[in-house]
């Protein structure tokens, strides 16, 4: 069974987690949506090109609103508004933003389709969804 991921904040954090499972090239971990904020072609050379880890060891291209690491389509949401989210048919929303970094505030993600959320900061009223 493949785990569809969706990432919101393609900061640090993100990027990293995007980077971390593209070159595991697990056949059971897919990402297929991310939020990321400004421009889907500097937010593909960040990828590529990381200051701290290096390069990125695969392929980077944009295609339209996708990146394509060579695993299959990335759909790349870009709004700072959550209720604009569109989460269908991803099982984790890895939070990597900050900003959500409470229970009720990350519910947010459920709403908008996932199954399940997981904050990458520490977080407040969570529980095991």
């Amino acid at each position: 069974m493949t785990v569809t991921v969706g990432i919101n904040g393609f900061g640090r954090i993100g990027r990293c987690t995007l980077a971390h499972i593209a070159e595991a090239a697990r056949n059971d971990v897919q990402v297929v949506k991310i939020n990321a904020t400004g421009p889907i072609e500097t937010n593909a050379h960040l990828l590529k090109y990381d200051s701290v880890h290096g390069r990125f060891g695969g392929e980077v291209r944009v295609q339209g609103k996708t990146l394509d690491l060579g695993h299959g389509p990335i759909d790349v949401m870009s709004t700072y508004e959550p209720s604009e989210l569109d989460w269908d048919g991803v099982d984790v929303v890895l939070e990597c933003t900050g900003k959500f970094n409470d229970g009720l505030k990350s519910a947010i993600h459920l709403e908008r389709g996932a199954k399940r959320v997981l904050i990458s900061a520490p977080a407040k009223n969570v529980d095991k969804t």
